[in-house]
């Protein structure tokens, strides 16, 4: 029943702009007409908005768009993820936390069509609307010191990126260390937390948070986001749109991050990188910003940048901030 309802909703959806009979939906998909009222039953118990009307027949209102656990699921194909899904929520990251303080096993992935309490790296908060973006967090528990943490952030950058190039066919960038940029807008945000087993000195667990803004909020972004926040997609060009973003981050981030330590993503994490070349400024809590030139990035994601004085430093904390482009 599920080929069908998918099979049901990909009509629809390519024929958004008019209302499709029943006996033109059972013949173009070869199914009886009672198959076909079953499957627009079960997609309207998922949330789709589908008009019917006497001797017109069905119409998706507005190519809907509906984030839900049957939705994922259907694009997951990595062994070993699981999923819950919530329309809303906090925090992903902090509800997943909880989850792995009372020993919920790693592969557990949370996802919410809107966070109230979203948060990013430094304690600030993360916009997160409802109908317009992922808010996803996922279980790990790799064998590996709490210094290496960087690979998983980097491991999901290069996850969230290969899925939106996939998806929209244009290229993503990151900008050290954990976000994601498209025609110089930041698209996705990324927090990895993890805990400590003073034991061993490995880590305990990590949850990694991902928020990736799919398309512009009805409205546009906050003023104070405007200059930096875009979004991956300008209308919904594929059916079950953020539910292909999010089954794809999580299929991918599973596989480089789901073993005892993760995948070498650094050529990807590298290629892609949008502060090489670039005059950034230093940004450390407690700290005034500090002016620089950011040079390479080594193996363990260190960034290696000049600064004012022609001295070079490694920097592994904190987090940079672009300078605008010089022009000629």
């Amino acid at each position: 029943m599920t080929m069908t309802k998918d099979r049901v909703l990909e009509m629809l959806w390519r024929s958004a702009d008019r209302s499709v009979s029943g006996e033109e939906l059972a013949a173009g998909l070869s199914l009886s007409r009672a198959a076909v009222w079953k499957a627009v039953e079960q997609l309207r118990a998922e949330g789709y908005l589908i008009e019917s009307a006497p001797r017109r027949g069905y119409r998706l209102l507005s190519k809907s768009d509906v984030l839900s656990a049957p939705g994922i699921e259907k694009y997951l194909d990595a062994p070993g993820l699981r999923l819950r899904y919530v329309p809303e929520i906090g925090s992903t990251n902090t509800a997943l936390k909880e989850l792995a303080n009372r020993g919920e096993a790693a592969g557990l992935a949370l996802a919410a069509g809107r966070q109230s309490a979203g948060r990013g790296r430094m304690g600030r908060s993360f916009y997160s609307p409802e109908d317009t973006g992922v808010y996803l967090s996922l279980l790990l528990r790799p064998r590996m010191p709490a210094a290496e943490a960087v690979r998983i952030t980097a491991c999901a950058a290069v996850a969230v990126a290969e899925t939106l190039e996939e998806l929209s066919g244009r290229p993503a960038q990151i900008k050290w260390v954990n976000d994601v940029f498209m025609a110089g807008k930041k698209v996705c945000g990324i927090l990895t937390e993890a805990s400590l087993d003073c034991e061993s000195g490995l880590l305990h667990h990590a949850v990694v948070g991902v928020g990736v803004n799919v398309l512009e909020p009805a409205g546009g972004f906050p003023a104070e986001l405007r200059d930096v926040a875009g979004a991956v997609f300008a209308e919904r060009t594929l059916p079950e749109l953020r539910c292909r973003v999010a089954a794809g981050i999580l299929n991918r981030l599973w596989r480089y991050c789901g073993g005892e330590e993760p995948a070498d993503c650094f050529a990807g994490y590298r290629d892609r990188s949008l502060v090489l070349g670039r005059e950034v400024e230093l940004l450390s809590p407690g700290r005034e910003p500090e002016r620089a030139r950011a040079l390479d990035l080594e193996p363990d994601y260190a960034l290696r940048v000049r600064l004012s004085d022609g001295s070079e430093r490694r920097v592994q904390t904190g987090e940079v901030r672009l300078r605008p482009l010089e022009r000629p």
